[in-house]
């Protein structure tokens, strides 16, 4: 019952998320976690430098013929803004504002889906207009093991925040469910540093080959 302990505008604390030693433990953590992600994704990373230019023949599909840049660019933009829309949430967060919070998580929710819609035409387009299959190469195995991944992390992401948007609904605010808003952020924010390195290592040097 305590840490569903009804606060006010005046009791909330300047870092909610911070306040209790359950919240600490939760970031300590979730850092821990997020360094296994990072090893995880270089070593994906690693591999995929080492296969892209690996096609069974020299008219197979390379990357300088398969990506289309305004397509990546978009869906580059579309997971930026959805950072910037969940750093918004959580400063609505840190001002006890519960209703402009989940606004903002809302959109970031939307965005997400949006950049999911083009990752899914995107692989759609490869497949039946190039060949361009999980097994056609060891360039194609690479290339969607690492964003196939990615766009995994991306569906968590989702749905761990619309989890906490349904779930605390009708509860508001607390000292309780405050880190958890927050630690999700961050991890939306972990997901969108991740593409930023897609983007520049696989669709940038693809194209310049």
């Amino acid at each position: 019952m305590q840490a569903e302990e009804k606060m006010t505008l005046e009791k909330w604390p300047a870092a909610p998320e911070k306040q209790t030693l359950e919240a600490k433990n939760k970031f300590l953590g979730f850092w821990l976690f997020l360094g296994g992600e990072t090893v995880l994704f270089a070593s994906l990373f690693a591999t995929y430098l080492a296969l892209k230019d690996k096609v069974p023949s020299p008219d197979h599909a390379l990357a300088k013929d398969l990506f289309e840049i305004p397509l990546a660019f978009l869906m580059t933009m579309l997971l930026l803004t959805s950072s910037l829309t969940s750093v918004y949430a959580m400063y609505h967060m840190k001002n006890f504002e519960f209703k402009k919070m989940q606004l903002w998580l809302g959109v970031t929710v939307l965005l997400g889906l949006g950049f999911l819609g083009c990752e899914i035409y995107e692989f759609y387009h490869y497949v039946h207009h190039y060949e361009h299959t999980f097994t056609s190469s060891a360039f194609g195995s690479a290339f969607y093991t690492l964003v196939g991944f990615h766009g995994g992390h991306v569906v968590f992401g989702l749905a761990w925040i619309i989890t906490l948007m349904v779930r605390n609904a009708n509860r508001g605010l607390s000292l309780y469910n405050a880190p958890k808003f927050y630690i999700a952020s961050l991890y939306w924010h972990f997901i969108d540093v991740v593409w930023v390195f897609i983007f520049s290592v696989v669709y940038l040097m693809g194209m310049v080959g």
